[in-house]
């Protein structure tokens, strides 16, 4: 059987994005999801997404890891979809849409996607780290020496510690280079390595830095890997509303596998 296919990216974070409105594609078998993000076996990305059908939005997200399991909110990654929607003719510069943690609204401007992101309650204040859940579950911690940082192995070692245990964490880690712009490096669960670019993850840091009163602004600057990225955010009685996160979504390539 063919399948097609369409590959975007956000900031190097890629994905194999798939036209599922007929509902022809098998979203049971794993290997085969497995098998498509494969960067030597298949077409190679750091997730999969399919664009559904949905009674009253515009379309429905559905996400799956690297590793062929469905998981939780992708904000590069619906980011992504809204470009491939516009693509679709599925929506014309504004969009809502249905993902695993609730609805998102979005706009995509000369390349340049806006995603509404869910409002954050709760920020956990640890001794070495904030923990948080912006559609996923971010660990972030500062460390100086990011740029030459092992990244998977202490990323791995935290994602499986205590405790995040089995169910995991993502694991950012931040360096500060100004009151409105910070470097980030993300482990990902699910990938089980670096990505160039977290969406999910850049919010966390970027409402984890406030929190912790790193920065007093509400547009903050991500330098990511794979590039840059933005959130802008409200505060109101400790709860950060109106999130939303900004850059860019990029088709890559289409075909038939």
């Amino acid at each position: 059987m063919q399948q097609e296919f369409y590959k975007y990216q956000g900031t190097g974070n890629d994905f194999v994005m798939i036209d599922n409105r007929l509902q022809t594609f098998n979203k049971k078998d794993t290997k085969h999801i497995a098998f498509l993000c494969d960067r030597r076996f298949g077409i190679g990305a750091d997730g999969l997404i399919l664009l559904e059908n949905h009674p009253d939005l515009d379309f429905r997200m559905v996400y799956y890891n690297a590793d062929g399991n469905e998981s939780t909110m992708c904000g590069n990654g619906g980011r992504c979809l809204v470009a491939f929607a516009k693509h679709l003719s599925v929506i014309s510069n504004k969009a809502v849409f249905e993902a695993i943690d609730g609805l998102h609204h979005a706009t995509i401007e000369k390349g340049i996607v806006k995603l509404q992101m869910q409002d954050v309650t709760h920020v956990e204040m640890h001794e070495n780290h904030v923990f948080l859940n912006t559609g996923s579950p971010h660990h972030v911690q500062f460390e100086d020496s990011i740029e030459n940082f092992d990244i998977k192995t202490k990323g791995a070692k935290i994602r499986y510690g205590s405790p995040y245990n089995e169910a995991g964490s993502n694991v950012n880690f931040v360096k500060k280079l100004s009151n409105q712009i910070f470097a980030v490096r993300t482990y990902e669960r699910g990938v089980e390595d670096e990505t160039l670019s977290c969406g999910t993850g850049v919010t966390a840091v970027a409402l984890a830095m406030h929190a912790l009163k790193e920065t007093d602004k509400n547009l903050i600057t991500l330098k990511v890997q794979g590039g840059e990225l933005q959130v802008s955010f409200d505060v109101e009685n400790g709860i950060y509303k109106n999130v939303w996160l900004i850059g860019p979504a990029t088709y890559v390539f289409s075909g038939t596998i």
